[in-house]
């Protein structure tokens, strides 16, 4: 029987609630919430036509995805020299956008893994789409190491594979540390993020009124019949990858960071990067979670389940990890001067008001002093200004990454080979089609998938009416 309005409760509605499922009082769902108007709420929006606003925001990010495809086919087609690479600037735009994608896709893993572990509920109504974002976000970044080598067609020279060539990676590459690193964050996300989706994926089965829609979901949901041993394997197999998925979060944007650091250039010989990275890469995924959080709740009418109260607290995350990103640009200048070398000392007295410095100076304010409105709870609530500041906190660490990667590059040691970088607008065109590729993908989600774990809402609803 329904617990609250005593209504007896679908089959399709005890697929995704988990038996014996004991939770602390988390007051984040609003309204007269059931076991019923949970799975009505959520499976509507993959089972109705979409909203209006879907359509128009589908159709700008299908437009602009064609831009993406039209510039990638001509730099296969003519070469990477329609970039503004040059030396000494032989990293440009594809790396930066690379770092940037995928220091966006660790929010996903904080959110689904570590506040799992610490039994964090509050990540109920945004943890699907979060998890989803990461995957869509690490796609996006591995376009740009692909498309930066060049002669594409040969891509499989980076595999140790026999070949005409007789090439074979250099396993003592730095770059390859990426590969592993970056590779298997992937497919643990990808794996965390469809385990959680499978009793969600059979209530789906069994609302279907479509034979192929049936048959996809059942294939999908592998049998999936909410059985106490199933129950019991989905738990234990949730946990131990939310326990494999934890490292990830410290360990990917280190192993990137550490490319940096273990070079010569002024700038990146440093080992305060690794921990500066991984809160910035924490703090620019929350910004991002946030905005897609808002367009989410507005364009599927779900205030209900992704409330006022999950925006504060990504906003509270997002002020913590934005001072630890004002400390470690503080300690960056600190270094340089304590280091006594002088050419570390030009290198950032240079970033900051030589040839880059409108960049650095959008960098510090948009990634240090805007998040600080979050101190004001009035700001920290109010939905425009939560969705504005997330978008300039983006900015920011797009630019964060522009300077330390072209900055430094173009400024090392010898004065003749000082150089500037400008990028073309193939360049741009790129960087727009990769976000445009992020939220097509996002939106596709979003329509043909639960983006709330019903599964979880329902152990909220079972909680608070015990309660």
């Amino acid at each position: 029987m329904n617990i609250l309005n005593k209504k007896p409760i679908r089959s399709s509605d005890t697929a995704s609630v988990s038996p014996g499922s004991m939770y602390e009082e988390v007051p984040l769902i609003t309204g007269n919430q059931t076991f019923s108007s949970v799975t009505e709420k959520i499976c509507s929006i993959v089972e109705n036509d979409p909203p209006k606003m879907w359509y128009v925001l589908f159709g700008i990010s299908l437009s602009l995805l064609l831009m993406l495809v039209g510039s990638v086919g001509y730099l296969i087609w003519e070469g990477t020299g329609i970039w503004g690479l040059n030396n000494p600037v032989g990293w440009g735009w594809a790396i930066v956008n690379f770092v940037f994608w995928v220091g966006i896709g660790h929010a996903g893993t904080l959110i689904s893994a570590v506040l799992y572990l610490f039994r964090q509920k509050w990540r109920t109504s945004i943890n699907r789409f979060a998890e989803a974002m990461t995957i869509f976000a690490v796609i996006c970044a591995l376009l740009f190491p692909t498309i930066h080598v060049g002669r594409i067609w040969v891509l499989y020279w980076f595999f140790p594979i026999p070949n005409q060539m007789e090439m074979w990676p250099n396993f003592r590459s730095p770059l390859l540390w990426d590969v592993f690193a970056v590779s298997i964050y992937f497919t643990v996300s990808l794996l965390f993020w469809y385990v959680g989706l499978v009793p969600d994926l059979a209530t789906l089965r069994d609302r279907a009124k479509t034979k192929a829609r049936r048959v996809l979901f059942g294939i999908l949901s592998l049998g999936w019949r909410g059985g106490n041993r199933h129950w019991r394997h989905y738990e234990l197999g949730y946990l131990i990858l939310a326990g494999l998925s934890t490292p990830l979060v410290l360990s990917v944007h280190s192993v990137v960071s550490t490319d940096f650091a273990t070079s010569i250039i002024p700038g990146w010989h440093t080992t305060i990067f690794p921990p500066y990275f991984v809160a910035g890469a924490i703090f620019s995924g929350f910004a991002m979670v946030m905005t897609l959080a808002i367009i989410a709740r507005k364009a599927f009418g779900m205030e209900d389940f992704i409330t006022i109260g999950h925006l504060e607290k990504m906003a509270k995350i997002i002020m913590v990890t934005g001072l630890m990103v004002g400390y470690a640009y503080s300690m960056e200048f600190f270094i340089a001067w304590y280091s006594g070398n002088s050419i570390e000392q030009e290198s950032f007295w240079w970033r900051a008001f030589g040839t880059y410095a409108p960049e650095y100076w959008i960098m510090v304010i948009c990634n240090t002093v805007i998040p600080l409105l979050f101190l004001i709870k009035k700001i920290r609530t109010h939905i425009v200004a939560l969705f504005v500041i997330s978008i300039f906190v983006n900015i920011g660490m797009w630019m964060e990454r522009f300077v330390i990667i072209i900055g430094s590059v173009a400024h090392d040691f010898l004065p003749n080979a000082w150089g500037f970088f400008a990028p073309t607008m193939f360049e741009f065109a790129i960087m727009f089609g990769a976000f445009c590729l992020f939220f097509f993908l996002f939106l596709l989600f979003a329509k043909h998938l639960p983006s709330v774990s019903m599964t979880e809402m329902k152990e909220h609803v079972h909680h608070r009416s015990h309660s």
